[in-house]
């Protein structure tokens, strides 16, 4: 990259040998050093252990932070290891091994990450001393990498039947992969913001006039959240409940620099309006597209093909539940720690405001807080401004040689390369963007998201801009994740420049139902916040309408 295409003026080198590919999917910005440091060994040792269970011919992914900019490669198994891996591959699809980890997930980790969550959040750090605060902050930052690795670990029980199901079905029917990826509506709950607490909500305030008088009612949003908390009977307890469970998430992102949702107290109000208004969706029929889809399958592979498609929607939802139930959790609980440190030391002038604390690695947080040394306030106050000053979009792509051609699949034992190309496609379906070239008032991404929708642009950079989205408005943003999927409620339509069919926005449009384009590249930069803009899920178009 010239000096001219490289506005940040640093270095950019390969972090080690081999080809580095950037990840603007999931960290379109630079993320903080706590994050850096937390993030890349759990990162690893997740997907190694998703590598060896499945027996891939890779150990897995690992990534490094380059000026905070998030640069990953796949690691290929050790030779020693593939005898092992290939005994391995033959164990998967016959005694379809995902159902194991989602078994594990559904009776062991989830609930016992939702205790641990809880036992963590019940802890107030504004009450502790700062010993106390300094041992709180290490106790939060071992359990998030904890719910890094977690989340990594459960990543190819999510999405090995379904990359599975794309290429047989796909070269059965000929069909595009966004047709048959249709075929997972409605089985993930968790990715349109569905869960327990929710229904309960829904089902308390249905049945009180003056609970939803209370919610409809003028003022601050975080007091009338607080009032609501305090309404007698079901609906407060149904209220209390939901924002116990979501409200110290981050609302989008896995950094710890992202808001909570408690912290947006205007949008997360405004969301559970609309989430409890009952608004009529776009009616879809599963079951007719499914059958559809099924009649081009010919007669012969049309049981496998039911084997197939039930397999990707019994594991689908395990795609969010991992970072919602994991990290997403684990990260807004140490980002609530850390402010809660940056409170008391800004108190003693010690920073100038407390979020700069998000800044600092955890060592430099404990000593902040009791006293030690750490980075100067200017120091602080210079790491927060670098990262709202750039995003990946002034960072090179790719680092290193020239990528190395894919693995021959052919030369695998069969089971070996059945479980590669599954992978190799979701993967590809995750990170992937659309090739076709621009136009001036026409963009072209991947349909992700059936339906046709127009309505005024809401540029979004981040979650502090959230507070901005009215309902019905189209988002225009880099990418989204799993812990965006409380606000979806207000939004008509998404539209991201990166991320591929398996994308979290790709995931939630779908299964909430309204036109999804992602992965037009351009978006944020071509559409104007507040243009009207038509939508079209079906072709992957979104044409500016002025």
């Amino acid at each position: 990259m010239s000096d001219a295409d490289n506005p940040i003026g640093l270095p950019f080198d390969p972090p080690g040998p081999g080809t580095w590919d950037q990840d603007p999917v999931h960290f379109p910005r630079p993320v903080t050093r706590y994050f850096q440091e937390t993030h890349s060994p759990a990162f690893r040792r997740g997907t190694q252990d998703f590598a060896r269970f499945y027996g891939m011919i890779m150990d897995g992914l690992q990534n490094s932070y380059v000026n905070g900019f998030n640069y990953r490669q796949v690691v290929p198994a050790p030779e020693a290891e593939i005898p092992e891996r290939f005994q391995r591959a033959e164990q998967v699809f016959p005694q379809k091994l995902w159902r194991e980890q989602l078994r594990d997930w559904d009776e062991k980790h989830k609930p016992a990450s939702i205790a641990a969550h809880r036992a963590i959040q019940s802890v107030d750090p504004d009450s502790l001393s700062d010993a106390d605060l300094a041992t709180y902050l290490k106790r939060c930052g071992d359990h998030h990498s904890e719910m890094i690795a977690q989340h990594m670990r459960f990543t190819a029980g999510a999405v090995i039947p379904t990359g599975d199901f794309l290429a047989h079905v796909g070269e059965w029917t000929g069909l595009p992969h966004a047709d048959l990826l249709e075929l997972m509506r409605g089985a993930s709950e968790v990715s349109a913001g569905g869960s327990g607490e929710m229904e309960r909500l829904r089902n308390a305030f249905a049945a009180d006039a003056a609970a939803r008088e209370a919610l409809a009612s003028d003022g601050d949003p975080a007091a009338v959240l607080e009032r609501l908390r305090s309404l007698p009977g079901e609906a407060g307890a149904a209220i209390s409940g939901y924002l116990d469970l979501i409200g110290n998430r981050i609302v989008d992102g896995f950094d710890i620099a992202e808001p909570c949702a408690l912290e947006l107290p205007d949008a997360l109000l405004r969301a559970i309006r609309a989430a409890l208004a009952d608004d009529e969706r776009a009616a879809f029929d599963v079951d007719a597209r499914t059958a559809e889809v099924r009649a081009r399958v010919p007669a012969a592979q049309q049981a496998e093909f039911d084997e197939l498609l039930g397999e990707a929607r019994r594991n689908y939802r395990l795609r969010d539940e991992r970072g919602v139930y994991s990290d997403i959790w684990a990260s807004g609980l140490m980002r609530r720690a850390a402010l809660a440190a940056g409170r008391r030391v800004a108190g003693r002038g010690r920073i100038a405001d407390p979020v700069h604390m998000l800044d600092a690695s955890l060592d430099e947080m404990c000593a902040l807080v009791t006293g030690g040394n750490g980075p100067s306030a200017d120091e602080l106050a210079g790491r927060a401004a670098y990262r709202a000053a750039y995003t990946s979009k002034d960072v090179p792509a790719q680092l290193g040689p020239p990528p190395p051609p894919p693995p021959d699949l052919a030369a695998l034992p069969p089971q070996a390369a059945r479980v590669m190309r599954a992978i190799s496609i979701s993967l590809g379906h995750l990170f992937g963007s659309s090739e076709t070239a621009n136009e001036a008032n026409v963009l072209y991404g991947l349909a992700a998201s059936k339906g046709v929708y127009e309505g005024p642009a809401r540029r979004v950079s981040g979650p502090n801009e959230f507070g901005r989205i009215a309902k019905g408005d189209v988002l225009i943003t880099e990418s989204t994740t799993e812990a965006f999927n409380i606000l979806l409620p207000l939004l008509g339509a998404i539209v991201t420049d990166n991320g591929g069919l398996l994308s979290h926005a790709a995931i939630v449009s779908r299964e909430y139902g309204i036109p999804g384009v992602v992965g037009t590249r351009e978006a944020t930069g071509r559409i104007a916040d507040g243009v009207r803009v038509r939508v079209d899920g079906d072709s992957g178009e979104v044409t500016v309408l002025g």
